[in-house]
C-alpha cells in the first residue's frame, strides 16, 4: 500500500518522529492545528507535573530557575493584537525552554538522578523543540517581530521556581492557557 492509499500515513510518521526532537519532512504546516497533537504535549506535561508533585529532595533545582507568569487575563488576551500574544507566547516559550534545560542540567548534576524524573525532563526537552517547530511552521515568529506590536508589548511577568514539581506546573498551565489559545487563534485566522 502506497503512502497515497493511506492519507494518514505522513501525519502518523509525523507524530512518530515530533517527540524525539526531529525535523520531519513533509510536515504539515498547520500541524499544531490538530488539537490531538496539542492535547498530546498538554498530557506528557500533566503527566510530568502528577509525578513531581510528590517528591521532596529528588525534585528540589537547588537553585531558582525563571520562568513565565502563566495567568492570563482573558478579558485582556482577547483585546490584545495577535501580534502582542504571538509575543507573549514566543517569549514564554524560550524563558520555558531555558528552565526545563536547566532543570536537566541541574538534574543530570545530582548524585544519583531518578530515572522517572529523567524521562520527564528529556520529554519536556524534546516537546518544547517540536512545538518550537510547529510554531514556527505556523508563522508566529513573523507576527512576533512586528515593529509595532513589540513596541507596544507589555514585558513578559516571570518569577522563579525552586523545584520540578512547580516547573512542570507551569509548562502545565502555560501549555493549556496562553498557548492553547494562541493556537487555536492563530487555526482559525489561517482558515479564513
Amino acid at each position: 500500500m502506497g503512502v497515497r492509499e493511506c492519507p494518514a500515513l505522513p501525519l502518523l510518521l509525523s507524530l512518530l518522529f515530533l517527540p524525539l526532537g526531529l525535523p520531519v519532512l513533509g510536515t504539515p504546516a498547520r500541524l499544531i492545528c490538530d488539537s490531538r497533537v496539542l492535547e498530546r504535549y498538554i498530557l506528557e506535561a500533566k503527566e510530568a507535573e502528577n509525578v513531581t508533585m510528590g517528591c521532596a529532595d529528588d525534585c528540589n533545582l537547588h537553585e531558582n530557575v525563571t520562568v513565565p507568569d502563566t495567568k492570563v487575563n482573558f478579558y485582556a488576551w482577547r483585546r490584545m493584537e495577535v501580534g502582542q500574544q504571538a509575543i507573549e507566547v514566543w517569549q514564554g516559550l524560550a524563558l520555558l525552554s531555558e528552565a526545563i534545560l536547566r532543570g536537566q542540567a541541574l538534574l543530570a548534576n545530582s548524585s544519583q538522578p531518578s530515572d522517572t524524573l529523567q524521562l520527564h525532563v528529556d520529554k519536556a526537552v524534546s516537546g518544547l523543540r517540536s512545538l518550537t517547530s510547529l510554531l514556527r511552521a505556523l508563522g508566529i515568529q513573523k507576527e512576533a517581530i512586528s515593529p509595532s506590536d513589540a513596541a507596544s508589548a507589555a514585558p513578559l511577568r516571570i518569577f522563579t521556581v525552586d523545584t520540578l514539581g512547580k516547573l512542570f506546573r507551569i509548562y502545565s498551565n502555560f501549555l493549556r492557557g496562553k498557548l492553547k489559545l494562541y493556537t487555536g487563534e492563530a487555526c482559525r485566522r489561517a482558515d479564513r
